[in-house]
């Protein structure tokens, strides 16, 4: 899986645990909409502003969300080695 895919499924997965729609988010973040869909489909990758925004909004640190990722990055590993 693409780091790219990986942060998109964490980001949604982190959005959804707050109950946020996609629009709620882009609100909250100050980020387009259609770029947070975008981001959650593993079609762009997120500059370092994005994931402070996103971070932000998600009220979490930028390093929590980075270590999300690279969390579900380990586990993806795993599961192909085993």
């Amino acid at each position: 899986m693409s780091y790219e895919v990986t942060f998109g499924l964490t980001l949604q997965t982190l959005r959804l645990a707050k109950n946020f729609s996609q629009a709620e988010l882009a609100k909250a973040s100050q980020i387009d909409r259609t770029f947070i869909s975008l981001l959650e489909r593993g079609i762009r990758q997120p500059s370092l502003t994005t994931v402070f925004h996103l971070a932000n909004a998600l009220d979490m640190k930028p390093s929590e969300l980075v270590a999300a990722v690279e969390k579900r990055v380990r586990r993806a590993r795993w599961k192909r080695l085993t």
